[in-house]
């Protein structure tokens, strides 16, 4: 039988949060939330331009976490929803409002369509974060199966950026931007390996010319960042299924000759 007084146990348990993970996780949550408003608002570079920093402090709160030894369930949960605004209800109301609601003026069924598929892309991104959190302490680290939620994110609104900035109207791009959001949104879902990156040890000793490569990425970063990002997320978004394929091709490969020597040895 059980002694404790459950009212001891109360006053004995942690109170409070830890303020400054949630701090970046309340920024990402706020960055989204104002991507909401400037796409209401026609602003679609600027709500684009959100989500990425949203993206980045996203980043930062959980290695702020592990640096500050400030990790909780809390922490954890909170993070998850903030994602679910921030690169699922966000880039799926943005890329509608920019595009996708342009579906409506070539039929009916079009119309539905576009919403769709942004919905789609919402509830893939639930999914998403859904399985990533009933999967923490058991997957590999250094992979993430299926795209992760950040980088969808990236992708669709990196589009958005990259037209906005070369002046290339939502309208005119509708059935590629129906593409691409459907495209992240079942990448997110599938069981394509993507690379976390998060073995890397930035302690490390790295080769100078790693250096070089490092500061002619941010004077291009600099210089046309729409395009960098976009091209960067957009090929890190097709590497999931082009390296699955690749090892798929290689294991049958290895079939068939594992098949062919018991014939060559008879």
């Amino acid at each position: 039988m059980d002694d404790s007084n459950p009212k001891e146990t109360r006053k004995n348990m942690p109170r409070g949060i830890f303020l400054l993970p949630n701090l970046f996780t309340t920024a990402a949550l706020f960055a989204g939330f104002y991507a909401i408003i400037a796409a209401m608002n026609d602003r679609f570079e600027i709500a684009a331009i959100a989500i990425f920093i949203a993206g980045l402090l996203d980043g930062l709160d959980g290695r702020v976490a592990r640096l500050t030894n400030t990790e909780s369930a809390f922490g954890a949960e909170y993070d998850s929803l903030s994602d679910m605004v921030s690169f699922g209800i966000a880039p799926a109301l943005i890329v509608y409002l920019w595009s996708l609601v342009e579906l409506r003026e070539v039929s009916n069924f079009m119309g539905k369509l576009g919403w769709m598929a942004v919905f789609i892309y919402a509830t893939a991104t639930a999914l998403r974060l859904a399985r990533f959190n009933t999967q923490v302490g058991i997957a590999d680290k250094r992979y993430f199966q299926g795209l992760a939620c950040p980088a969808a994110a990236a992708v669709v609104m990196g589009s958005v950026w990259f037209c906005e900035t070369y002046d290339i109207a939502g309208a005119d791009v509708t059935y590629g931007a129906l593409l691409m959001t459907l495209t992240a949104g079942l990448l997110m879902v599938s069981r394509f390996s993507y690379y976390s990156f998060k073995d890397l040890d930035l302690r490390e000793k790295v080769p100078f010319v790693t250096l070089l490569a490092a500061i002619l990425v941010f004077v291009f970063l600099s210089l046309k960042p729409a395009t960098v990002l976009f091209s960067f997320f957009f090929l890190y978004m097709m590497s999931g299924p082009v390296v699955s394929l690749f090892r798929w091709n290689r294991k049958r490969m290895r079939l068939a000759e594992a098949a062919e020597s018991p014939k060559q040895d008879s």
